[in-house]
């Protein structure tokens, strides 16, 4: 069975946001694959990035200029609501637990009579690698 070409672009997108541990904008995804000599368009990565985000797999966050910036998560996170502690230099990531976060959220919506609730915290800093760059 052959292979269609939207699959092909798809897997060599998916391939290049896992490469990296941390939230990588469409520019950055486009500049890696461009430059591992792949023939693919920047609205094509922006096209598979936005549908790996609906779909779940793929995290998305607005970096501090508004930037949405993407981190593959993988199927096993499908569905999962998590907060990230972001470093502001070089995009690393963790994964953090929001338990008090949560519970506030859902005191404040009741307090006002709201339902379907649903929000965002992501918290940016820098991490220890990145610490060394900061001006003394």
């Amino acid at each position: 069975m052959a292979v269609t070409r939207a699959t092909a672009q798809q897997s060599i997108v998916r391939d290049a946001l896992q490469a990296h541990d941390g939230f990588r904008s469409a520019q950055d995804v486009f500049a890696d694959l461009r430059a591992a000599g792949h023939r693919i368009g920047l609205s094509t990565v922006y096209r598979h990035l936005q549908s790996f985000a609906a779909q779940g797999i793929a995290d998305v966050i607005h970096d501090g200029d508004g930037e949405a910036t993407y981190r593959y998560c993988g199927e096993s996170h499908v569905g999962e609501h998590h907060h990230h502690l972001v470093c502001r230099h070089c995009g690393r990531a963790e994964e953090v637990e929001g338990g008090p976060v949560e519970r506030w959220a859902a005191q404040t919506a009741r307090r006002f009579g709201y339902v379907e609730l649903d929000h965002t915290v992501e918290l940016f800093g820098v991490c220890g690698n990145c610490r060394s760059y900061l001006p003394s």
